[in-house]
């Protein structure tokens, strides 16, 4: 990983915009972050996102979760006048992940084969499998009271916003034990198998070629003879909220214990991320998963999402700077060749380039 873009104090430095939201800007752009990133030859420079963006810069990168066509429209421009730059990501590659079918469609794609166990004599990432759990899309009310529609899932099911782009909306949810309680539920929504999984969910960060994989409490299992018995759904606006809130006495987590659940094989996850990555043509993502209690080595991607919370992660700062020391060091690497490819016309050099 590139410690620094180029040692020479007198390198042109690299200029980063970025254009958050007013939340994710304060809680991503630190002033830890702005001067680790300055001593690496590194400016973020914030973008006035009321100027057009071809009148601001130049930058050698666009760092940005904003929406809309207007704001794509920008993008598209200002990368035509300045096609070495590199925006970060592409909003064509973005939108995959704000439908919940086609986010995980990409996971279904990919070939779920075991990571080759002869480049460490074999262990468990050589064994692990993964893939996502049963699910399907319910676009109207008639088809959610159709009971041939759904006959397919087993209970309970976990109701999702069919739409997953970042609005508190999209991230209500409803684990719906019966049939009764589907009654309650709005379309468009995804109506995704709940697999029992030991109370915890592994969420994976990405950031280029970094992958940190970490343990957070999730929902409860649900024994299958206390379906009937049980209300006909609960809401919830994340699995960790509901984890948490539903839990209060803490007895649960401890029988649980958090703290001594194995983490994924590590090798297994950076296969799955890499695959993710090169698949989804996204560099900065989280991928949540899932350990299948009824088939210890089998792993299920329940969800992904685009530029998560890095902030919460210790040492982000450092983290992220590789991040953009790397990308920016392959762009410049990149520039030079086509610079002296200029006048090479098939393999053979220009005599008319001057």
């Amino acid at each position: 990983m590139a410690d620094e873009l180029n040692p020479s104090p007198a390198t042109t430095r690299f200029r980063i915009g970025y254009a958050l939201a007013p939340k994710k800007q304060q809680s991503f752009i630190r002033e830890s972050l702005i001067s680790l990133a300055r001593d690496r030859s590194i400016d973020l420079i914030k973008i006035d996102t009321v100027k057009p963006l071809i009148e601001q810069g130049p930058f050698d990168c666009v760092l940005h979760k904003l929406y809309g066509d207007d704001w794509k429209q920008q993008l598209a421009n200002y990368k035509y006048n300045h096609p070495n730059a590199v925006i970060v990501d592409a909003p064509e590659s973005i939108e995959r992940l704000h439908n919940r079918i086609s986010m995980l469609q990409v996971v279904s794609e990919l070939k779920a084969k075991s990571v080759n166990s002869q480049s460490n004599g074999g262990d468990d990432a050589a064994a692990a499998t993964f893939g996502i759990p049963n699910q399907i899309v319910i676009y109207d009310v008639e088809t959610l009271h159709d009971s041939r529609s759904w006959e397919g899932l087993k209970f309970p099911v976990i109701a999702k916003p069919l739409v997953a782009d970042g609005s508190a909306k999209s991230h209500k949810m409803s684990l719906v034990y019966n049939h009764g309680g589907l009654i309650n539920l709005k379309p468009p929504i995804v109506l995704q198998e709940f697999v029992n999984h030991g109370g915890v969910i592994f969420k994976v960060y990405v950031a280029g070629e970094y992958v940190k994989c970490v343990k957070r409490k999730s929902l409860p299992d649900v024994a299958e003879e206390k379906l009937e018995s049980l209300g006909g759904l609960v809401t919830f606006s994340q699995v960790s909220n509901l984890a948490t809130n539903e839990r209060t006495d803490e007895k649960y987590y401890k029988l649980m214990q958090l703290d001594d659940c194995e983490m994924p094989p590590q090798r297994f996850i950076n296969d799955i991320a890499r695959r993710l990555r090169e698949a989804l043509k996204l560099n900065l993502f989280n991928f949540d998963v899932i350990r299948d209690t009824r088939v210890g080595n089998r792993y299920l991607v329940i969800d992904i999402n685009y530029f998560p919370g890095y902030a919460k992660m210790p040492g982000y700062e450092n983290v992220m700077t590789n991040f953009f020391c790397d990308l920016l060091g392959k762009m410049e690497v990149e520039t030079k060749a086509n610079v002296g490819n200029e006048g090479v016309v098939d393999g053979v050099e220009d005599d008319n380039v001057e």
